[in-house]
Parts: C-alpha cells; structure tokens; sequence
C-alpha cells in the first residue's frame, strides 16, 4: 500500500516513521519554507537539506514522481516541496493522511483516496476524510474517531514538565529569524535564545531547546518559533515525542483497520 502524508513536521514524521515501520510505502509533502520547530525529528528537514534521518528512517528531497520512485524502491522516504498536494492526482496513493496540523482543513476532500484520515481539529469523519485521530494531550490522545470530530483546538500549548505557554518561544517582531542557541543546549529563564527582525528573543523559563526554527526563515510577529523542555532531557531533542507516536499508533490502527476490513 502507497501512504501519502501531507505535511512532514513532527507529528507527521511520527506518523510516517511509525506506518514505515509496519512496512507501508510512505510519500510526503511539505512547503518550499518549512516551520517545523523540532525540525531535529521532522521529515520536512530534507527540503533544505537534501535528506534527513529520524530514528533510523532516512527521507530525501524528490524533485519528481521518478525520483519519489525510486527513492521509495530504496527504501526511504521521498519528501515533495508540494504545498496543495498536487501530486495525489497522478500518484493515486491509496491513503492519504493530512498531517499538516493547521487546525483546520485546508483543501483535503474525502475524496482524494479510498482512505483520507484527517489528524486533529479541522476535520469530520463521514463529511471532509473517512477517519480523524485526536491530537490534543489527555485522555483521548491518538483516539481513531469514526464519526464527527476532533477536540476543537484551545489555543493552549499542551503541559511538558509542567509548562503549556511559558514554553514556546514566539517571535517578538516580524522579519528574519536567526537562533542564538542550538536545539540540545540549557538555556535559562531571561536568556536571549533568538532574533525576530531586530527584536530580541528571551527564553521565559529554564530548560534545553527542544525545537528552534532555522536560519533564515521569515517569522510573523508571535509565530511560534521555538519549544523549551524543563525536563532537560536532552535525548528527546533528537527522538520522536510521546505525542507523535501516540498519533501515529491511531494513524497506523485506521490503516490496518481499513485494509483488513477492505
């Protein structure tokens, strides 16, 4: 089976690291500027690096369906700069998977497979995709919902060591964001971590960067920017979250539900 997963941050490297190791055939796509934060354990680091390697798992920046071909064929993820998804119409992937975490839906149709599982708010079972996996922390993380919807969203940073917003470092002024600091580093409370435009950018509590866009990227004044972990392990800089294997693990039981079923 031929998965496509749109978007390639670290929730949909979770859920593609995850179905690539039950053995399904994985293809991504991502935007030309990629914002994933964690990008230390997001797919989507390929677009301007040429590979990337999660955990063992390698994707690779295709330029064509032959190259998503054969990078496929070798055993690796082929990663499209392809923001609409556009590459559906002649793939025929027989699931897709919109991972994009926009909380919203953004241009999936329930029509785009035989299977289209929509991932968090935004989506409805039976209306816009066949399936939705909940994203939000708690209780019902990584829950396959058959019918309706997701928790709508909060606004609300989930709780890491026992902070929600103090957590995420957000650009103080649109323009070019350039980090200060290194994904894995300690930094404490007040410290100046990065630079948003000509705004500084202080850490609001002590911890190790977990996430920390790259160099270069065009930020909105209060975007999302980078994500500080009180708990300082800094092994869970560089592997896949709680969160996104949960949600894998909902993608891959509505996969094989579906094939067994079909």
């Amino acid at each position: 089976m031929r998965i496509l997963i749109k978007g390639a941050g670290d929730l949909a490297t979770g859920i593609g690291w995850r179905l690539h190791r039950a053995g399904y055939e994985i293809w991504m796509t991502d935007i030309a500027v990629p914002t994933a934060v964690r990008r230390s354990v997001s797919f989507s680091r390929a677009v301007y690096e040429g590979v990337a390697e999660v955990e063992g798992v390698h994707a690779r920046l295709a330029q064509t369906e032959d190259d998503g071909h054969r990078i496929a064929e070798s055993g690796e993820i082929p990663v499209f700069v392809d923001p609409e998804a556009k590459i559906i119409r002649s793939l025929k992937p027989d699931v897709v998977v919109d991972a994009i975490i926009a909380k919203k839906n953004i241009g999936t149709k329930i029509t785009d497979a035989p299977l289209v599982i929509g991932v968090g708010p935004g989506f409805t079972a039976g209306v816009d995709c066949h399936r939705v996996v909940e994203t939000k922390r708690g209780h019902y993380l990584g829950r396959v919902i058959e019918s309706g919807s997701a928790i709508p969203n909060t606004g609300i940073p989930g709780n890491v060591g026992g902070y929600t917003v103090e957590r995420i470092i957000r650009a103080g002024e649109e323009g070019i964001f350039v980090p200060k600091v290194s994904i894995g580093d300690r930094v404490e409370a007040g410290q100046v971590v990065a630079i948003s435009g000509s705004t500084p950018v202080q850490a609001q509590i002590t911890g190790i960067v977990r996430g920390l866009l790259q160099e270069g990227v065009r930020v909105t004044q209060g975007m999302k920017a980078g994500d500080i972990d009180a708990r300082c392990e800094k092994a869970h800089c560089f592997t896949i979250s709680d969160k996104a294997r949960a949600i894998g693990g909902g993608v891959l039981e509505a996969v094989c539900g579906w094939e067994h079923g079909k």
